[in-house]
C-alpha cells in the first residue's frame, strides 16, 4: 500500500463507496428495463435530449481529457488547450453531419450497433463483419479507461496499481453487466453532470492561480522561469503540439470519433426525432466545456513544478496531484470522485458496445442464420443477451492485461493508438456514406481497408525510405515515416485515404439499387431526406 495521507484515504473510501452505491442503485433500475437484447444493446428510443446529451458528453470525454489531456498540458503547457478544444468541435461536428441519417437508417434496420448499421447501410455482410472484427481495437481504448480509473485510485486511496486495475474494472463489470446500455445511459447521464460542475471548477482554480502565490500573473510568471516553452502558441519540442498541420491533424482524426460503437449507438436511444437539433445542441455546449479540466494540467506544472517528470513519476497524476497538494482531504476526494465518474463514464459505453461484437454482430448477424436447426427469435434474443453478459465479463479482463502492459503510456496518447486504426478505417464509410447516395459496396470496403491500412502501415513504422530514394516520392515518404510518432497524425492520413478510396472506388463500381436507397434515404417520420440536404 503506497503512502497517503490518513484523511484523504478515508475520504476517498468514503466517497467510493457512495459513488459505488449509486452505480449499482442505477444498475439495478437499468436491469428492469432489460426486456431484450436490443434494450441491453441500445436503449432504443427511452431518453430526452437533455440527460441523453449529458450521457453522450461524458461518454465522448472519457479519461483521455481528464487525466490525459492534463499530463499533456502539464508536459507541453498552454500549446495543449489546443488539443483541449479543437477535438469537441471535430467530434460534435461529425455527429452534427452524421445524427440524422445514422438515427434514420438504424431505426429503418433495427440496428443495434455501428458494425450492423454499416453492414445494412452497404448491404454488405463482409463489412459488417470486418469492422467488428476491428473493433476489437477498442480495447486499447477500454484500456486507457482502466489505466485512468487505476491511477485516481492508487493516488487518491493508496491502492497498487494491479488492485487498481481490478477495483475499477469490477465496478464496471457488476453494473454494466445487470444493467446494459440503459445501466450505461443512466450512469452517464449523472456522471455527465459531476464532470461539468468539475470542469468549471478547475477552470476557476486556473483562473485566480489557486495555490500560486501572486495569483494568475504569478502563474505565468512560474511557468516562464521553469520553461518559457510553456507559454508558447505551439511547443518547438511536443511531437503532437509543435505544428498548425498537428493541430489540423486534431480536429480531423475526432470528426469520426463520435461515431465509433461506445458513442453512435447511443443515437438511437433518443426518444423523439424532433429533438435531434436540441440533442446535439447541448451535447456540443456541455462537450466544449469539459476539456476546460486542461487547464488544471498547467496550474498543476506551476504548483507542482517538474516533480512528476522525474524517475518513477509519471504526467498522468496531474489532476490528482493537484488537488491532494491544494485542496483540504476531503474535497481533494471529492472531486477525485468526479474524475473517476469521467472515467467510468466512457468505459462502461465501450464494455457495452465491445460486447455487441459478439451478442449481435458475431452471434445474431452470422451464426444464427446460418445454423442447421435455425432456434426461434426468442431463444435468439435470449442466448444474444447470454453472450452480451459473458462477452462484456471477458473485455474487461482482457482489458487489464492491456492496461497492465502500457502504464507507463499517456493515456490520451494510448487512447489515440488503439481508435486510430477504427477511425481511419471508418472515415470514409460512415461520412460517404451518409452524405453521398452513390457510395458503393466495393467503394466502402475499399476505403475501410485503405484507411485502416494507412493508419497500420505509417504508425507501425512500416515505410522505409530507401524505397523511394532519389525518386519523385522521396520527400513526401520522408514526411510520412516523420509522422509515425504522432497517432493523430496517422488517423488523419488515414481517414482522408478512406475518404478518396470510397470516392473513387464508388465511381466506377455498381451503385446501390433505388430500393436500397429508399430505405436507407427514403421517407422518414414524413420528411424527404432530399429536403434535408
Amino acid at each position: 500500500m503506497l503512502e497517503v495521507d490518513p484523511n484523504l484515504r478515508i475520504w476517498g473510501w468514503a466517497f467510493l463507496l457512495i459513488y459505488l452505491c449509486a452505480m449499482l442503485a442505477f444498475g439495478f433500475v437499468g436491469m428492469k428495463r432489460v426486456r431484450s437484447s436490443d434494450d441491453f444493446a441500445t436503449a432504443r428510443g427511452g431518453y430526452g435530449p437533455l440527460f441523453l446529451a449529458f450521457a453522450l458528453t461524458a461518454t465522448a470525454a472519457s479519461g483521455g481529457t481528464f487525466i490525459g489531456i492534463p499530463a499533456i498540458a502539464y508536459t507541453s503547457g498552454f500549446s495543449a488547450l489546443w488539443y483541449a478544444f479543437i477535438y469537441p468541435i471535430g467530434l460534435y461536428g461529425g455527429l452534427l453531419l452524421c445524427l440524422r441519417g445514422i438515427r434514420r437508417a438504424g431505426e429503418n434496420f433495427g440496428s443495434r450497433s455501428m458494425p450492423e448499421y454499416l453492414g445494412d447501410r452497404f448491404d454488405s455482410e463482409a463489412l459488417r463483419i470486418c469492422v467488428s472484427v476491428f473493433s476489437m481495437l477498442l480495447m486499447f481504448y477500454l484500456a486507457g479507461q482502466l489505466l485512468a480509473g487505476a491511477v485516481m485510485f492508487n493516488k487518491m486511496m493508496g491502492i497498487e496499481l494491479l488492485p487498481a486495475l481490478v477495483v475499477t474494472a469490477v465496478i464496471i463489470m457488476v453494473y454494466i453487466v445487470i444493467g446494459g446500455a440503459h445501466a450505461d445511459i443512466l450512469t452517464d447521464g449523472l456522471q455527465g453532470a459531476l464532470m461539468l460542475l468539475l470542469a468549471i471548477a478547475v477552470a476557476v482554480m486556473f483562473a485566480i492561480g489557486f495555490g500560486i502565490d501572486g495569483g494568475f500573473s504569478g502563474l505565468i510568471e512560474n511557468l516562464e522561469a521553469q520553461d518559457p516553452d510553456l507559454l508558447t502558441t505551439l511547443h518547438p519540442s511536443y511531437p503532437i503540439l509543435n505544428s498548425w498541420w498537428d493541430v489540423f491533424s486534431l480536429l480531423v482524426f475526432h470528426a469520426p470519433l463520435g461515431l465509433l460503437p461506445h458513442v453512435g449507438n447511443k443515437l438511437w436511444a433518443l426518444k423523439n426525432n424532433r429533438d435531434q437539433n436540441r440533442f446535439i445542441l447541448i451535447s456540443f455546449v456541455c462537450g466544449i466545456t469539459l476539456p476546460a479540466v486542461a487547464f488544471g494540467g498547467i496550474l498543476a506544472r506551476a504548483v507542482l513544478g517538474d516533480a512528476l517528470l522525474m524517475e518513477g513519476a509519471s504526467p498522468n497524476n496531474a489532476i490528482p496531484a493537484l488537488f491532494i497538494a491544494t485542496l483540504p482531504a476531503w474535497l481533494a476526494a471529492l472531486i477525485g470522485a468526479g474524475v473517476l465518474a469521467a472515467i467510468m463514464s466512457t468505459a462502461d459505453g465501450l464494455v457495452v458496445s465491445t460486447s455487441q461484437i459478439f451478442a449481435n454482430d458475431i452471434y445474431r448477424r452470422t451464426i444464427a442464420p446460418r445454423l442447421n436447426s435455425r432456434p426461434d427469435s426468442d431463444t435468439i434474443d435470449q442466448t444474444s443477451l447470454f453472450i452480451s453478459r459473458v462477452g462484456s465479463v471477458l473485455i474487461v479482463t482482457g482489458s487489464i492485461w492491456l492496461a497492465w502492459e502500457s502504464q507507463s503510456m499517456n493515456v490520451a496518447i494510448l487512447i489515440a493508438v488503439g481508435v486510430g486504426g477504427m477511425v481511419a478505417a471508418i472515415a470514409g464509410p460512415i461520412f460517404a456514406g451518409i452524405l453521398w447516395k452513390r457510395t458503393s459496396k466495393a467503394g466502402a470496403l475499399a476505403g475501410f481497408f485503405a484507411g485502416g491500412g494507412s493508419f497500420i502501415i505509417i504508425k507501425a513504422g512500416l515505410l522505409r525510405v530507401e524505397w523511394f530514394s532519389n525518386g519523385p516520392f522521396e520527400r513526401a515518404a520522408i514526411w510520412l515515416i516523420d509522422q509515425a510518432s504522432n497517432p493523430f497524425a496517422c488517423g488523419t492520413i488515414g481517414s482522408l485515404t478512406s475518404v478518396f478510396f470510397v470516392i473513387v472506388v464508388s465511381l466506377f463500381t455498381r451503385p446501390p439499387s433505388k430500393k436500397h436507397l429508399q430505405r436507407v434515404f427514403g421517407t422518414y417520420e414524413g420528411f424527404e431526406i432530399e429536403k434535408q440536404w
